[in-house]
């Protein structure tokens, strides 16, 4: 009997093929197995017993790394004669494709890379089949060696002696390489190469100084996270006063002396993805405080590559530091540098020497980070060991789709039917470096991926560089707008398609009435949307420039509540600054200005040096209250909670949408403040107060329209303090509560929220 088999799922680059040929050998069946590039095809021949068996194992002893999406068989009388089973060729076929994702190194390697007696000792490229580079290095798929990178590296006669043996763990690995023949670690603008470049590197960090280290996705800038001055020194170069920095530890041990660690955030530390995760710190932790100043939380992560193994290792005898800095190589803005030249121009003014190999980057991927909300995942920056695997929905959805993301945060999704690839993350568009990597990375991974997009999806903004990138792209332009690709991504990352209330909260979107929208809520189909209601409009005093300096959207929101004269009491503004309010300025709904300027009115943050710096230290101060809340400070919490329910409510005018009163909120919250009231208590009632305001219009609009489910979208729920809050309120009345999980609620979730219209449309090829 002949089984022909296809797999669909992450099957290709991470030692499928290999386990199926091994598992066939040992049932004594006869056959082939070959990647078709959007599945793997296997014929067996055997008896029908012994098939059947064979099919229950490819399911239950995949790889770790592997993942089946769906299986099919077709059975037939025996017809190949096969000698023995055997890896064949790959030939590709038309279908879905799924790409492996960057796969941490392993356990296994990790041990060979440290045994003196391996050939492959202290070697900075080992890999095997359950770890690697995987999408970083691809050109093209069926995912074998002459359509990666790794084509420039011809195997030594070793290596392709264990290439080739069914029996080697590096059976089939397409990165396989040595010291004799793999890529070779060199220091940019000197002759120093191999260990010698290691060692010189080791020596700087050891020594205070701080290095560029090319890794598997790009660049990190590194120094010793527990040396102040490096760590101060580097925020200098890099212009980055206080935004926190991510640090590497050697191993769970290092992690939990620096923080608290959950069970689950130990599973992301230590699995294959191995992203940033967000972690409390400890009162005793050893790290600099300009690691992160101020803040309670770090961004941690564990060594996923051999470089940063050997980068701890010992020197001479000598213990190197055991925390090291590991931030994004790239200046403000731009994406993570991925070649030598980027790295000379960007990073070599930052740095005392350059780390690099001649392993080609073909994708660049930074770092993804996660959060925990409620010790669950909740991704921040979705990137390498996430992406591409794509998001699958349930609905069917016919066509293929790009749509190439946000202005800022940016990533793009390619779609074909229904499944959507989000790409790594690349950055902010405002820079011409990130506008080419868009444009290169939207052209590798469609090619990887098979797709050849009938249609382009971008976001209504007029003036936004992604859109000008969709229409010069010749394609049908689908132009979606921002709140509605928000409320979108979440629906599909739940595989909802149904109607829903969305609450889209973030710092600016484009409305269609041409003023700037950012605290919405809408009424959402797949293909439409209604917005039903929103934040008070305030003045956005200064434009773009209210977008760092929060105060001047507090002066707006006193200025709208007429009683500006609070702003010089409150010590928010100068007397001269007063003077801004005559200026004109534009009608904004912006919930993430709200956040900002709320932060300032509190004495929080006036102003931010990075992008919801105000917002985020305002979240800090409310935690703060409720992890120490005394039984006084709860019965001052409800005696001003109160007080706030007395305040009258004014209806919406003729014409007008409904408002939720924030402005009303924020100029009460504001003489509290004056009232002597602690700042960190009067934070944390308005996230409790806004979560209030949310859950009054949802039941509202539940009563006209009938809807039941409200889906939370948008950057202000990176917040999750009023995530948390606000999805408590909603669930305690029955509404069903949608949230992100695996794609950011962000802007780096919005392409997907994009593809979603651009395939139901005619230009995206109806289903």
């Amino acid at each position: 009997m002949q089984y022909d088999i296809k797999i669909y799922g992450i099957v290709q680059g991470v030692g499928f093929r290999p386990f199926v040929s091994r598992l066939a050998s040992r049932l004594a069946l006869t056959g082939t197995v070959c990647n078709r590039g959007s599945y793997v095809e296997i014929k067996a021949v055997g008896s029908e017993a012994v098939l059947a068996e064979f099919l229950r194992r490819l399911k239950d002893e995949a790889p770790p790394r592997a993942v089946i999406i769906s299986l099919t068989v077709e059975k037939s009388p025996a017809a190949s004669p096969f000698a023995d089973f055997a890896i064949v060729e790959s030939a590709p076929d038309e279908g879905a494709v799924f790409v492996s994702p960057d796969i941490a190194t392993c356990e296994t390697c990790r041990r060979e890379l440290f045994d003196a007696k391996n050939r492959r000792y202290l070697h900075p490229f080992i890999n095997c089949t359950d770890c690697g580079p995987r999408l970083t290095i691809m050109e093209a798929m069926p995912y074998d060696r002459e359509r990666t990178v790794m084509k420039h590296f011809p195997l030594c006669d070793e290596c392709r002696a264990e290439y080739e043996n069914p029996g080697s763990r590096r059976y089939d690995a397409q990165p396989v390489c040595c010291h004799v023949c793999g890529p070779e670690l060199y220091l940019l603008g000197e002759d120093t190469k191999g260990q010698a470049a290691l060692r010189k590197t080791k020596e700087l960090l050891a020594q205070g100084g701080i290095v560029a280290i090319k890794g598997i996705g790009g660049f990190h800038l590194c120094c010793d996270a527990t040396n102040e001055i490096a760590v101060q020194r580097l925020r200098r170069l890099k212009t980055r006063p206080v935004k926190p920095l991510a640090v590497m530890l050697p191993d769970m041990a290092a992690a939990e002396r620096e923080c608290y660690v959950t069970a689950t955030a130990a599973k992301l530390l230590t699995g294959s993805i191995r992203p940033i995760v967000l972690l409390r710190r400890r009162p005793e932790s050893t790290l600099a405080d300009a690691v992160a100043p101020g803040c309670p939380n770090v961004g941690m992560m564990l060594p996923y590559a051999p470089i940063h193994y050997l980068l701890f290792a010992t020197l001479n005898g000598r213990p190197m530091p055991q925390a090291l800095i590991m931030t994004s190589g790239n200046n403000a803005d731009a994406p993570i540098c991925h070649t030598d030249a980027e790295a000379l121009e960007s990073l070599l003014p930052l740095c005392d020497v350059i780390l690099s190999h001649n392993r080609p980057i073909r994708l660049r991927a930074d770092d993804s980070v996660v959060d925990l909300l409620a010790d669950q995942p909740y991704i921040i920056r979705r990137s390498r060991g996430y992406a591409p695997l794509p998001m699958a929905l349930t609905a069917t959805l016919r066509g293929e789709v790009l749509a190439v993301g946000g202005e800022l945060k940016n990533n793009f999704c390619l779609a074909r039917d229904n499944l959507f690839y989000l790409s790594p993350y690349i950055g902010d568009m405002g820079d011409l470096r990130g506008l080419l990597a868009l444009k290169d990375s939207t052209t590798l991974l469609a090619s990887l991926l098979h797709i050849k997009p009938q249609a382009v999806a971008c976001d209504l903004h007029p003036r936004y560089h992604t859109r000008q990138v969709a229409e010069a792209m010749g394609l049908p332009v689908k132009y979606v707008q921002h709140h509605h690709a928000h409320i979108l991504s979440c629906m599909a990352e739940n595989d909802c398609l149904e109607p829903v209330i969305g609450v889209a909260f973030d710092g600016v979107g484009y409305g269609e009435d041409g003023s700037v929208w950012g605290g919405e809520i809408l009424q959402v189909t797949l293909g439409a949307y209604k917005r039903l209601a929103s934040i008070e409009p305030f003045p956005q005093i200064g434009g773009d420039k209210a977008a760092r300096e929060g105060w001047r959207i507090a002066m707006g929101i006193l200025a709208k509540q007429s009683a500006a004269e609070l702003a010089l009491k409150l010590n928010i503004c100068a007397p001269e600054e007063l003077n801004l309010l005559r200026l004109p300025s534009i009608a904004s709904t912006s919930a993430g200005r709200l956040f900002d300027g709320v932060s300032a009115l509190l004495g929080i943050r006036r102003a931010s040096t990075y992008e919801g710096e105000a917002a985020i230290f305002l979240e800090y101060a409310a935690k703060a209250h409720r992890e120490s809340a005394t039984a006084q400070d709860r019965l001052t919490a409800a005696k001003i909670r109160a007080a706030y329910q007395e305040l009258p409510r004014s209806a919406a005018l003729p014409g007008e949408i409904p408002h939720l009163p924030t402005n009303s909120l924020a100029m009460f919250l504001a003489q509290q403040y004056l009232g002597d009231h602690d700042a960190k208590l009067l934070a944390y009632l308005f996230h409790q107060l806004l979560a209030a305001e949310i859950l009054n219009v949802c039941e509202k609009i539940r009563l006209t329209t009938g809807l039941n489910t409200v889906a939370l979208s948008g950057g202000v729920f990176q917040n999750k303090l009023l995530t948390e809050l606000a999805r408590e309120e909603l669930a305690q009345a029955n509404f069903r509560v949608l949230i992100h999980r695996l794609i950011p609620p962000n802007d780096g979730g919005l392409a997907l929220g994009q593809a979603l219209p651009a395939m139901s449309s005619p230009t995206g090829g109806l289903r």
